[in-house]
């Protein structure tokens, strides 16, 4: 029972840093093209995002490969999750906007 518990956690906390690594990307990509130093930027978040997620991951599987895979799935399973939330977000909500490119 501790051992699935262990597994589950792992499996949550990888959504999290999926979710924060991927989210922050996307935020990043809507700010870098308004920034007036985009590349500080992306820069920045970069390194940002890797050191929290390599950090989440090395506490999350420190002994326990299991516990590693369990994290890297939902970390996966987050990328799935932002890229479906982010794309219904950039969806024109009029017709006329979506055919803009008709006559």
């Amino acid at each position: 029972m501790t051992e699935t518990l262990g597994l589950v956690l792992a499996l949550v906390g990888g959504v999290l840093l999926g979710g924060l690594f991927f989210g922050g990307l996307w935020w990043t990509v809507r700010k870098g093209v308004s920034s007036e130093r985009p590349a500080l930027l992306f820069l920045g978040s970069l390194l940002l995002r890797v050191g929290i997620s390599l950090a989440g991951f090395y506490l999350i599987g420190r002994a326990d490969w299991e516990k590693l895979l369990a994290s890297l799935l939902g970390f996966v399973t987050a990328r799935l999750l932002v890229t479906r939330l982010t794309r219904a977000a950039e969806r024109p909500s009029y017709p006329e906007q979506a055919a803009s490119h008709a006559p």
